[in-house]
């Protein structure tokens, strides 16, 4: 990992800001490129080691891909493209940092001719991957291993079924769609609440057999043996998450005004914003385009923010943010409540407790649940060294924090950041006011 990074602080941000493509999209495209007949055409494609590694993945597994005109070619063969010709033996798969491609993955090949190992490095190998594998045996599908990679999927053979994602995550409910796509019988997918849609929306645009069956979008009926999907056209919309961090500092430093352009306005993937709304936040927001994804700009001026209480399903919207959220509401007046984010420690780091030591480290107040944090406000923030703990959501906090301190912070192992957007520190130079 690169060397230690100097952070300075920062008075307010400025300008207009692009930021690199969603990267829940970026997977998503990919794999459904990939098993679609005939040649689809992606542009603006995550930049980030995790779509890289689907990428890889793709490609070991017989797509074929190429880099043409600023965009990816993916030459798809219908859903025999992951078929391997000696299903006796297994395909060994790196799905390196990325838990979408392990568990999209998961879904995808569950329905394909061989046998595919897949595997990760050492922090995706801790885990949860049971969450995928057990709700996938009602279909059939032959999972060996554990609840953690590496795993072994054995394709074929998968049958109709109802099921239900048991936890609240679009990575489970994007797997058990994409098996009951390849299965014999129609089956329907459940989930409690609505979480990030961009599968079906996707898939739906694709010509894929999905019907919603209730006005919530919780509840889907899917047509098994499903026909070749037709090819993609698309331009990925900007990812939210990845815009966070220079939106709170917007947000967060007074006289800062920002716009984010070509921004994924997808109501599932807002719940960081409409929290930082409720916290005092100036944020307007205007769709450009609608077309299977809305996308357009959010503009965001700073100001004095308020803390809040922030519960279970205020997390399901915004779990990637979670931790700068906690970050933002140590500089707000007033305590902010954090409740029912113990997903958080099973994410790249426990980030919980990464976001705790780092708060702590920059002179916070903040107390440690299990599964949340209470963070005083109104903190007069020092710089620290501090680490990014393998993961590029505490690296992308520990700058936000920086900006806000007095004197200059030291972040170790900053380059984690080209997980999800690698010219992340350059970004946030050039908004510098």
């Amino acid at each position: 990992m690169s060397a230690d990074r100097r952070l300075r602080p920062c008075s307010k941000v400025r300008g207009n800001l692009s930021v690199p493509g969603d990267k829940s999209i970026s997977h998503r495209a990919l794999m459904l490129a990939a098993v679609a007949r005939g040649t689809s055409r992606i542009a603006g494609l995550a930049p980030g080691e995790d779509v890289r590694s689907t990428r890889r993945l793709l490609e070991r597994a017989g797509t074929v891909l190429r880099d043409e005109d600023e965009a990816l070619v993916v030459e798809g063969r219908g859903w025999r493209t992951l078929d391997q010709d000696d299903p006796a033996s297994v395909l060994e798969l790196d799905c390196g940092n990325s838990g979408t491609t392990a568990r999209l993955m998961m879904g995808l090949l569950a329905g394909r001719r061989g046998r595919f190992r897949l595997a990760g490095d050492r922090s995706l190998s801790l885990r949860p991957m049971g969450r995928v594998r057990k709700p996938l045996a009602a279909f059939g599908a032959v999972i060996e291993g554990g609840d953690t990679l590496p795993l072994t999927v054995v394709g074929g053979g998968l049958r109709g079924a109802v099921v239900s994602t048991g936890v609240a995550s679009a990575q489970v409910k994007s797997a058990l769609i994409l098996a009951a796509l390849q299965a014999e019988g129609a089956s329907e997918v459940r989930e409690a609440r609505l979480t990030r849609d961009h599968s079906e929306r996707m898939l739906r645009a694709m010509g894929a057999p999905l019907q919603r069956l209730d006005t919530q979008g919780c509840h889907h009926r899917v047509g098994g043996g499903c026909p070749a999907l037709s090819p993609l056209s698309l331009v990925v919309p900007g990812d939210p998450s990845s815009a966070a961090c220079a939106a709170a500092l917007a947000a967060s430093l007074p006289g800062s005004d920002l716009v984010v352009e070509g921004l994924c306005l997808n109501p599932t993937r807002l719940g960081f914003y409409r929290l930082l709304r409720r916290m005092g936040a100036e944020i307007d927001e205007e769709i450009t385009s609608d077309a299977a994804e809305p996308m357009g700009r959010l503009a965001i001026r700073g100001g004095e923010l308020q803390g809040i209480e922030v519960g279970p399903d205020d997390v399901v919207d915004a779990i990637d943010e979670i931790p700068l959220l906690a970050c933002v509401a140590a500089l707000s007046e007033g305590e902010t409540v954090i409740r029912g984010a113990a997903e958080l420690r099973r994410k790249e780091s426990d980030r919980i407790a990464t976001t705790v030591a780092l708060l702590r480290a920059f002179g916070a107040d903040v107390e440690e649940a299990d599964d949340g944090m209470l963070i005083g406000g109104g903190a007069r923030l020092k710089g620290a060294r501090v680490s990014a703990h393998g993961d590029h959501r505490i690296a992308m906090c520990a700058a936000f924090l920086a900006a806000h301190a007095d004197g200059e912070s030291l972040l170790e192992e900053p380059g984690w950041v080209a997980i999800s957007y690698p010219r992340f520190f350059a970004d946030l130079e050039r908004i510098r006011a």
